[in-house]
């Protein structure tokens, strides 16, 4: 049985090496391998299936609104990107540059995108002269490139895939509804399908998007307790539409400009999956999005009747809609019982001669452990049902988590105690001043997260934790990803 046990000897625990965890995770579930390309991932099989799960669901509800999905050049003209000041010098330390097009030097030197919004601004003044031109609401599938430092596997990588979403609107009222219209779509979509609990806020005037009026986002805490930015929603309002001159003719014959929005979410969210939901046997995948559901193990595979009877299994699941593989490799039990784990599949199903005799399969759940028998003439109905139970605790355990590490300081004492001592959210008042938001980054290493929507306005005589000034806002600090 020493052989069986390889692949979960071989991580690291959580609580003795997070980060080292989360490496041996990626790597034994294969779901990334390294590249000659230093700061690039492959994204294998295993991987780019969840992705393509996340990308299925986040395109259905898109188009559930409207979104009509293109694709832009990847290569951004300087002149172009230099049109929007402020966008510039955010993205500038991470732009790469390709100045040379076969033998010949560039006339212009162009960047590999690292977001799309001038050529989206380029495209938008050429197609919209007319109020009946709007709204454009566009989204592309894409990569983008960024010249990241330190990267990880998912969680920062120089080049990554990611949807992003630009929009233009004939008025600001319709830019800001849009903006929050996306935003809440992220959270539900990380609620609802990979059972990740969020905290729904703004971004405050250091941290927010460059070039953007607000930005707004969606927060998720990891088993470590840092945060994690999981997907953002950008109203830009007319600056963009000035300095690329996006005009339209309005109802009352009179020239405007349009309000634009800007939203994304990228693979980090595979990242995110993992370290919300992840145990020291490897992968726990919420059923919703994990691209195999169950997977039949025969016990005994050469006795007769066992391997008919798994495939027909196996037969009544994928009828019945479940995502399911038949694991009829010629490894012992032990050996696919540990890879199951590893890789996250949410129910096992074994199968062997007493088994079928009994007319009955026992399933095994991913997330607590607990083993069941389900009648083999009804396996879909066990199945199915069991599946939305896992979905639905892995939600509520993760939320419990989340909301365990929720801490509350009302002076700069107890905030850098907290923030030393107790990973996790930390809701403490703030007056709005950068110089503060610096101070406490610089002596903690904690960033703001955001402004809560619920819960964002001051208790009444609330000072900032920082410099005791009348506070402006509460606010979610944490040490982040």
């Amino acid at each position: 049985m020493a052989g069986d046990k390889k692949l979960v000897e071989a991580i690291t625990s959580r609580d003795v090496d997070f980060a080292q965890w989360y490496t041996d995770v990626v790597k034994k579930a294969e779901l990334t391998g390294y590249t000659s390309v230093k700061g690039c991932m492959v994204i294998k099989p295993a991987g780019y299936a969840i992705w393509e799960n996340i990308q299925k669901e986040l395109d259905r509800r898109f188009k559930e609104t409207g979104v009509e999905n293109v694709y832009l050049p990847m290569f951004i003209p300087e002149s172009l990107l230099e049109k929007e000041k402020d966008h510039v010098e955010g993205f500038a330390p991470e732009v790469a540059w390709v100045t040379q097009g076969g033998l010949n030097p560039l006339q212009e030197r162009m960047c590999v995108r690292p977001t799309s919004e001038t050529l989206f601004c380029d495209l938008y003044a050429k197609d919209i002269q007319s109020y009946r031109d709007l709204p454009k609401v566009y989204n592309q599938w894409c990569s983008v490139v960024r010249w990241e430092k330190t990267t990880r596997p998912f969680l920062r990588s120089r080049e990554f895939l990611w949807q992003e979403g630009h929009t233009a609107h004939a008025t600001a009222e319709e830019a800001e509804e849009r903006t929050k219209q996306m935003l809440n779509i992220y959270a539900d979509f990380c609620e609802e399908f990979l059972a990740i609990p969020v905290v729904r806020g703004q971004k405050t005037e250091k941290e927010k998007f460059a070039g953007a009026e607000a930005t707004y986002t969606i927060e998720s805490l990891m088993h470590d307790g840092k945060a994690l930015q999981s997907g953002t929603s950008h109203n830009f309002g007319d600056g963009f539409a000035k300095a690329f001159g996006i005009q339209f003719t309005d109802k009352d014959n009179t020239l405007k400009y349009v309000h634009q929005t800007s939203w994304g979410m990228t693979t980090r969210m595979i990242g995110a999956i993992i370290m919300v939901h992840g145990d020291d046997s490897g992968l726990v995948l919420p059923p919703k999005v994990a691209p195999v559901q169950a997977v039949v193990i025969p016990i005994q595979m050469k006795k007769e009747g066992v391997l008919e009877a798994s495939e027909k299994v196996r037969a009544a699941l994928a009828e019945a809609g479940v995502r399911v593989r038949l694991d009829d490799s010629d490894k012992s039990p032990g050996w696919k019982f540990s890879e199951q784990e590893m890789r996250g599949f949410p129910i096992r199903i074994e199968l062997g001669p007493r088994d079928i005799a009994a007319g009955q399969a026992v399933l095994v759940r991913r997330d607590t452990g607990e083993k069941t028998v389900a009648p083999i003439d009804a396996i879909a109905d066990s199945v199915k049902t069991l599946l939305e139970d896992i979905q639905k605790n892995m939600f509520e355990k993760a939320k419990a988590f989340r909301d365990a590490h929720i801490y509350e300081a009302d002076d700069y004492e107890s905030f850098m105690k907290t923030a030393e001592e107790k990973p996790g959210f930390i809701k403490a008042h703030w007056c709005g001043d950068a110089a503060c938001e610096e101070k406490i980054k610089e002596d903690t290493t904690c960033t703001s997260r955001c402004i809560p929507f619920k819960g964002g306005e001051p208790k009444e005589g609330a000072v900032c934790v920082c410099c005791g000034k009348k506070a402006k806002h509460l606010v979610y600090w944490g040490k982040a990803y």
